[in-house]
Parts: C-alpha cells; sequence; structure tokens
C-alpha cells in the first residue's frame, strides 16, 4: 500500500490561508486609507446659538415631546445654549437635532418629584427643582428647628445625592405690606397685569393680597376705586382676580421707570439661568436670573407649589407685580426672604396657574395704560399701576396684542 506524503497539501492549505489574510489585511488597508479618521459618521450638530426667548419656546417644546426621558433644562447665557438634561441615547439625539445639547444625569424629574413628596411641609421651608445639579434644593429658614429639621434632614440624608438641605438666616413669608400701587382696606400690593374675561376687564394680583369681595383703590392723593375681587386662590397656588370698576382698565405694559415701558407679546415658560426683570411697586423695577423651577414654598398660611424661582430681591409690597423677560410674560412675584438692600431670594407662581375659565375668555387686553405712576422721593423709582398681559391668561388660541 503506498502512502502519500501530507505535507505538500499543508504547506498548500497554509499558503492559500496566508494569501487570503494578506488580501483581506489589503482590503481593511486600503479601506484605512479610503476612510480618514474621525470621518466614520456625520458629527454632531453643534448647539445652536439662542436667544433667551427662543429657549424658553424651544425648552418647553422638547419637555413636551420627550416626557419622561427629559429632567429639566438651563440656558447659558455666555454661550447663549440651552442644556437640556436626558435619561437616555434616544433622547439625547431628539435634542441635539433640535438645535439644544444633550446632557446625561442620574436622576429622573420623577425621582426628584417623589423626594419632594416626601418631605413634610413645615412652615418655614421651601424646595425646589436644581437642574444644573440634578438635584432637589430643600431650604429651611430661621424658623425650622428641632424635631421638624431633624425629619426634613432624614428625607434628605436618605435621598442621597438627588437632595441637599440648606438653611437660610432669613424668614420666609409673603410680601404684604408697603407700596404705593393698589390698596385694600389691609394691604397695599401690586397690580400684575391685566385681561379680558368674558369681554370684562380685570386684572391678576397675588392671592395673598386679598379675597373675594376685597374692594381695591389706586394709591396716591387722588385715591378712586380700581375693581373689586372676584377670585382668590392661596395657599396651594397665589393668584387673585379683580374686576375693573366701570371707567377703568389698563393695557399690556410694563413700567420700567422714566415714563418707559416694556411691551409684552407672548407667555412664556421660565428657564433656568435666563435674566429676567421684577416690577414692584415698593422696588421698581429689579433684574436678576431665574434659579429653579417647579418650585414649593411652605408659607405659615400652608404651602403653595409650582413656583420660579429666582435671585431678584423684593420687598413687601412687591407682591403680585409681574415677572418678565423682555417682551415674554413668566410670572407673579409671590414671597421670599431678605430685601433689596441685603438681596434674597424671591418665588414667584409660574405662568401655569390660570385662573379657571381662562380658556373660555381671558385674554390679553389692549386697552387702556395703567394709573400714571408718580415719583417717591424716599424711593427714587416710579411708583403706580404696572401690569402685563400674563402666562396665566395666554391661552391656546389666545394672541398677545399687536
Amino acid at each position: 500500500m503506498t502512502h502519500r506524503d501530507p505535507r505538500p497539501a499543508r504547506r498548500a492549505r497554509r499558503t492559500r490561508a496566508r494569501a487570503a489574510l494578506a488580501g483581506a489585511g489589503a482590503a481593511l488597508l486600503a479601506l484605512a486609507v479610503a476612510v480618514p479618521a474621525g470621518a466614520a459618521g456625520p458629527r454632531p450638530p453643534a448647539p445652536a446659538a439662542l436667544s433667551g426667548s427662543a429657549a424658553s419656546g424651544l425648552s418647553a417644546r422638547l419637555d413636551a415631546r420627550l416626557g419622561e426621558k427629559a429632567a429639566g433644562a438651563y440656558y447659558e447665557p455666555g454661550t447663549r445654549r440651552l442644556v437640556v438634561n436626558v435619561l437616555t441615547g434616544t433622547a439625547a439625539a431628539t435634542v441635539r437635532a433640535a438645535g439644544a445639547e444633550p446632557r446625561t444625569v442620574r436622576y429622573s424629574t420623577a425621582d426628584l418629584d417623589a423626594v419632594a413628596d416626601r418631605l413634610p411641609a413645615v412652615p418655614g421651608t421651601a424646595w425646589f427643582t436644581d437642574p444644573r445639579r440634578n438635584r432637589l434644593v430643600v431650604t429651611a429658614d430661621r424658623t425650622v428647628g428641632g424635631g421638624e429639621l431633624a425629619r426634613l434632614r432624614a428625607v434628605v440624608d436618605a435621598a442621597g445625592g438627588a437632595a441637599v438641605l440648606r438653611r437660610t438666616d432669613g424668614e420666609l413669608t409673603p410680601y404684604l405690606l408697603g407700596g404705593e400701587a393698589i390698596e385694600s382696606s389691609r394691604y397695599r400690593c401690586s397690580l400684575g397685569f391685566n385681561v379680558t374675561r368674558n369681554g370684562a376687564r380685570h386684572f391678576l394680583t397675588a392671592g395673598h393680597c386679598g379675597g373675594s369681595g376685597t374692594t381695591w383703590w389706586s394709591a396716591g392723593a387722588y385715591r378712586q376705586v380700581v375693581g373689586v375681587g372676584v377670585l382668590s386662590r392661596f395657599p396651594g397656588v397665589d393668584y387673585g382676580l379683580v374686576r375693573y370698576a366701570t371707567g377703568a382698565g389698563g393695557a399690556g405694559a410694563v413700567r420700567l421707570g422714566g415714563g418707559a415701558t416694556q411691551r409684552i407679546t407672548r407667555a412664556a415658560t421660565a428657564v433656568v439661568g435666563r435674566q429676567v426683570w421684577r416690577s414692584g411697586a415698593t422696588t421698581g423695577v429689579h433684574s436678576g436670573t431665574v434659579t429653579g423651577v417647579n418650585a414649593t414654598v411652605n408659607y405659615p398660611q400652608g404651602p403653595v407649589r409650582g413656583m420660579i424661582r429666582t435671585n431678584v430681591c423684593a420687598e413687601p409690597g412687591d407682591s403680585g407685580g409681574p415677572l418678565f423677560a423682555a417682551t415674554d410674560a413668566l410670572g407673579l412675584t409671590s414671597g421670599g426672604t431678605g430685601d433689596c438692600t441685603h438681596g434674597g431670594d424671591d418665588l414667584l407662581p409660574a405662568g401655569d396657574h390660570r385662573p379657571p375659565g381662562h380658556r373660555r375668555g381671558h385674554r390679553l387686553s389692549p386697552r387702556r395704560t395703567p394709573v400714571a405712576p408718580r415719583r417717591t422721593a424716599s424711593r427714587g423709582g416710579w411708583r403706580g399701576l404696572s401690569g402685563y398681559p400674563p402666562a396665566a391668561a395666554a391661552a391656546p388660541g389666545h394672541r398677545p396684542p399687536r
């Protein structure tokens, strides 16, 4: 029997394998040469440069589109970028395509809301969502101590990195007293903005300033009845609706001082990082930035939820005054800590707190200007009725006056 030497066949197979590998290597080399490094696919679009107004609108649209896949947003004025917190890669791609910058975070809005739901409603406490740090910031004023403070600490500690507790030397109070814009028999507050409801002229102010049936007068030497309260909500939310007296009424503009006004053309959603202005009867016009959203404050009278937090100062008498940015209406002044001498934090109901019935008739009023302001030497600023078309009144299908 003849035996053949298998070695030539094995050598042939190895030669063919080496040739195949060499061919594959050449093909890969050719591919590497043909496709330069970094060109494996299209680069993601750079974030668009946005105005504060455009960022507010885009933030609201992305929030509605992404739902639970998003976890808040904030605006970077220096680079004019909108940063949106996301939880998934798909959400990040959606944000990039829309012209914003995605940022992957650990905690969802639901996670932070769950922590807030476990916090005790202790008077003198407040909390808000900080999208920059992706956590809930809890504040306790100087009146909180003992067992109440221990209860707060227990909830915050259990939340881990999702929450932080801070103390403030001030006291959380609604802004009452002081001011010369509108007066009732008990308080002086600020007119927020003008609306019409079912054809009748009204204005909105803070709910804690006065209840339904409260009569309001213009301030100063020539006092006259401005209107009567028809609706008030406080606590829970903080707004009041006043029907103008016959012959009275106001236009959609904010007093800026020196005879100047700022026209408001639309309602908008507040976004963290955006520069804002606040007008009030006591302190006039001051500016700052939005520092938190979805804030809750526990006043002695009860909690108020869904508010905007800013670092704009305010004082008693500024309650009810408008918060705005350029031509955008954002909210109403409610309360806070500190003053305009030493600084403090301001809390304002967000534009989502709309009086019942707004979908059936509230709209922006293009009618007469507010009561003329007067110069006050002690304050060095204009005082008088100041109002703007509200976020609260801009229901779907209604447009600001042009």
